[in-house]
């Protein structure tokens, strides 16, 4: 957890989603959140999406949402890589909201969570191992 998790605060607004669904502040407001910022020709993201996959569907009904954010240039790009692997966490693009939520980019992917009271809990940049996105389990509920 960095300088930016201890400072940092989370005003949602509803998130339109790249499957045309709409996430929206409440759900959000009501869970911690995942939040990662990634890119379909990332290889790294490549790797850390499946287990961000896991922990969607193991947690995603016990009060810990994921959000997945695409820096691909268009929307196509990022559906087509979400269907190819049949990923079901919900994904938008980045917007200057992203932004002003996380701050500047930095690497990709990075990895955010967000507890209930708004605040960033944890700060992540660059991929993590399984056991490490699986340990983000300890925010459900919180």
């Amino acid at each position: 957890m960095g300088a930016l998790a201890a400072a940092a605060r989370v005003r949602w607004t509803d998130i339109e989603l790249i499957n045309g669904k709409q996430l929206t502040a409440a759900e959000l407001r009501a869970n911690a959140v995942v939040a990662q910022i990634w890119a379909s020709w990332c290889p790294f993201c490549g790797a850390q999406n499946p287990h961000v996959q896991k922990l969607h569907d193991e947690y995603g009904s016990r009060g810990l949402r994921i959000i997945a954010f695409s820096i691909d240039k268009t929307v196509s790009a990022a559906r087509e890589y979400v269907e190819k692997r049949g990923y079901t966490f919900p994904v938008a693009m980045a917007t200057p909201q992203v932004e002003a939520w996380f701050g500047k980019r930095r690497t990709l992917p990075e990895t955010y969570v967000v507890n209930r009271g708004g605040e960033v809990v944890f700060t992540h940049q660059g991929e993590m191992f399984p056991e490490d996105i699986a340990a983000l389990a300890r925010f459900a509920g919180k």
